[in-house]
């Protein structure tokens, strides 16, 4: 993959400057034509209890009022759930698999994507042909396919004017923001390596319970099968993927690598991945990722370069490097990044982060794979290359499974097991 440094870094100063401008140059006078903002939610389970009030924050931020017009959710309990703590009317939730499809209906300007990974590409490619504005949570598939979907449905968007914010918020955090800046004009030289962990557990388990589906069962806990996830590697790692690439101006070529598991006591996730991503000219970065309860809880990402040296969003020892001056309304990325959503939008300017995430998403995919099939896999086998076994490699569910009532729940606890060509094995 060619890449050019100096395209590379005119564009993103350019882009930076831009994000670090846009409160001055189009705060107030680009929001105050209407005050009202009607959003909907699509997806009612956990990470709505953040985004939902961080909408509400921006909103009132701005001198706005945000109103939810729909909540939506596959289960009536997790949509009524959401309406009765927001105070929004239990009429206005919408419940079953096609919900989306309804909400595209609304009135909605805004709408904000929680659902599992695995449903994204469909409901966005959805909500972007009815004209809205999208928010579409990381990661935002769980195949290749998947990620060329979203690109595809991100080069819509951008013909038609729509805003699309990822949930990658070390991209609105003004850290990041300034060490991405000082990095892209030299001030810890060329990067040489480093590496991005995330550590920790498993955040939680749903027990299946009697009258559940298999589709019910899946989506109420899909955090725990990368049919539904994407794995730990990209339901969470992303976010450190996403700094590398980033940071680094680019995807990496390849990957290798290798997981496991010995804990966990639901779905078919790995408990850990340890990759070597390969940038190309010799640069590589450790990519390590594990969910393991009473061990080391490192998050964070660390690049090394010829002049110096950065850690994520923090302390950054190098050459002195000029950069814009940036300006947030919010400290927190995830509240600031809703801003900038909103006010893209309503400006005329709108900010598009689809291929951003796709990509960084396909790089997770890409790990993945390397791990559970012990191969050597290239970033452009999933995404230039159809000749490649990867290329038109879909997870075992889909998303319009879930409406055709066509749903197979996986073997549970079997996984994985690269090396002799069994490419499944149960767990011991």
């Amino acid at each position: 993959m060619e890449f050019s440094r100096r395209k590379f870094v005119q564009t993103a100063a350019t882009s930076l400057a831009a994000a670090g401008t846009l409160l001055s140059t189009t705060g107030a006078a680009a929001v105050s034509k209407n005050k009202k903002v009607k959003v909907a939610v699509i997806g009612c389970g956990g990470r709505s209890n953040r985004d939902i009030p961080n909408f509400i924050k921006a909103c009132d931020l701005l001198g706005l009022k945000a109103e939810y017009v729909a909540m939506a959710d596959a289960f009536e309990d997790k949509a009524f759930q959401q309406a009765d703590k927001y105070e929004v009317n239990r009429d206005k939730c919408i419940v079953g698999w096609d919900a989306y499809q309804k909400v595209a209906e609304s009135d909605a300007e805004f709408v904000m994507l929680i659902t599992p990974p695995a449903f994204r590409p469909q409901h966005l490619d959805t909500l972007v042909e009815a004209g809205k504005h999208v928010l579409m949570q990381k990661p935002v598939a769980v195949d290749a396919p998947g990620c060329r979907r979203i690109i595809a449905a991100g080069e819509r968007a951008k013909k038609k004017g729509l805003a699309i914010l990822a949930g990658t918020q070390r991209r609105h955090t003004i850290g990041y923001m300034e060490n991405a800046a000082k990095i892209q004009n030299g001030a810890i030289g060329e990067i040489l390596g480093g590496t991005g962990s995330w550590n920790g557990t498993v955040p939680w388990i749903w027990e299946r319970q009697k009258g559940w589906s298999d589709a019910d069962y899946l989506a109420r806990n899909w955090l725990n099968w990368w049919q539904m996830s994407g794995d730990h590697l990209g339901e969470q790692h992303v976010h450190n993927i996403d700094v590398a690439n980033w940071y680094l101006g680019r995807t990496p070529q390849s990957a290798i690598g290798f997981g496991g598991r010995a804990r966990r006591e639901s779905g078919n996730n790995y408990d850990f991945f340890s990759l070597d991503l390969d940038y190309g000219d010799g640069v590589h970065i450790h990519s390590q990722c594990r969910q393991i309860s009473g061990t080391y809880p490192r998050v964070g990402e660390f690049f090394r370069g010829t002049l110096g040296h950065v850690e994520g969003g923090g302390k950054l020892k190098g050459k002195d490097a000029s950069i814009p001056k940036f300006s947030v309304m919010d400290k927190d990325g995830n509240v600031q990044g809703l801003i900038n959503w909103i006010q893209s939008a309503r400006s005329g300017n709108p900010i598009n982060e689809a291929r951003q995430i796709a990509e960084s998403t396909a790089t997770a995919i890409m790990g993945r794979y390397a791990a559970y099939t012990g191969k050597y896999v290239r970033f452009r086998d999933l995404m230039e290359n159809a000749e490649s076994e990867f290329y038109d490699l879909k997870a075992t569910v889909q998303a319009e499974d879930f409406e055709k009532g066509t749903v197979m729940l996986p073997e549970e606890n079997v996984v994985p097991i690269p090396g002799d060509g069994a490419e499944i094995r149960r767990r011991a």
